[in-house]
C-alpha cells in the first residue's frame, strides 16, 4: 500500500517509533518514508492537485481487505486527507540498502501518474512498463527505479492516479542537469536525453497531469 500525506505538519511523526509501532500492529512488517523536507528544498515540484507533502509504503505478509483497512486508520490518524492506493511493486533498478532510519543519501523523486482517456488501461501499463522503462534509464543519471502499477484506489480521493514512480538521483541533480540526466557535462548528450525522455513521456501521458513530489527517503523493518 502506498499513501500520500497532505499536511505538512505531521512529517515529524512519520519517523516516531510509535507510529511504527502502530502499523506493525495493523499487520505493517516494512515501511518506507518519503519526506517533502530542508533537504530537498531545491527541487522542482509539480502537481495539479492537493500538494503531496509526504509519501508512506507499507508492506504486509498477507493480501487481505481488513489489514489494508486497519493501515489505512492508522495512516488517517495522523492525516485524515491522506489518499492510498494497492499497488504492485516493480524494481527495474534496485536502490541501494541503506541501515533502517538513515536518511538514503539521495533526491528520491516520486512521481504520481495518470492514464490518459485516449488509452485503455492495457495499452498504458504496457507502455509505461515494457517501453518506457529503458527509455527512463537510459536518459537520467538515476540508480534506483521503482514502479508500483496501481491495482485499486483506497480512498475516494485519488482514483485518477494509475500508477506511482520512485526514481533516486545524486543529490546534485537538485541543480545541475547533467547529474539529472547522467549527461557527464556534455551538452548535446543532456539535449539528447531530455529530448528522448520528454518524448518517451508524451507517448503515454507521463509528461502532463502528474504530480512530481521531491522526498527524502527512510525505511524501516518493522516486523
Amino acid at each position: 500500500m502506498i499513501a500520500a500525506l497532505h499536511d505538512p505538519a505531521v512529517a515529524p511523526r512519520l519517523l516516531d517509533p510509535a507510529l511504527h509501532t502502530d502499523l506493525a500492529s495493523a499487520g505493517a512488517t516494512r515501511l518506507q518514508v518519503n519526506v517533502d523536507d530542508e533537504a530537498v528544498r531545491p527541487a522542482m515540484r509539480l502537481g495539479p492537485g492537493t500538494p503531496i507533502t509526504a509519501v508512506l509504503a507499507l508492506w504486509t505478509d498477507v493480501d487481505a481487505a481488513d489489514l489494508l483497512a486497519d493501515l489505512l486508520a492508522v495512516v488517517r490518524q495522523v492525516d485524515a486527507s491522506a489518499d492510498a492506493w494497492l499497488v504492485e511493486e516493480r524494481e527495474p533498478l534496485v536502490p541501494p540498502s541503506v541501515p533502517d532510519g538513515e536518511r538514503a543519501d539521495a533526491l528520491a523523486n516520486i512521481a504520481f501518474l495518470r492514464r490518459p482517456a485516449e488509452m485503455s488501461p492495457e495499452d498504458w501499463r504496457a507502455d509505461w512498463l515494457g517501453r518506457h522503462t529503458q527509455v527512463a534509464i537510459d536518459t537520467q543519471g538515476t540508480f534506483g527505479y521503482v514502479q508500483n502499477p496501481v491495482l485499486a484506489a483506497l480512498t475516494p480521493g485519488g482514483q485518477d492516479v494509475a500508477g506511482i514512480v520512485e526514481e533516486l538521483f545524486p543529490m546534485a541533480a537538485m541543480a545541475d542537469p547533467h547529474a539529472f540526466h547522467g549527461s557527464g557535462g556534455d551538452d548535446a548528450e543532456l539535449q539528447r536525453r531530455f529530448t528522448t525522455l520528454m518524448e518517451s513521456c508524451a507517448r503515454f501521458g507521463a509528461a502532463d497531469g502528474l504530480d512530481l513530489v521531491p522526498t527524502s527517503r527512510y525505511r524501516f523493518t518493522l516486523a
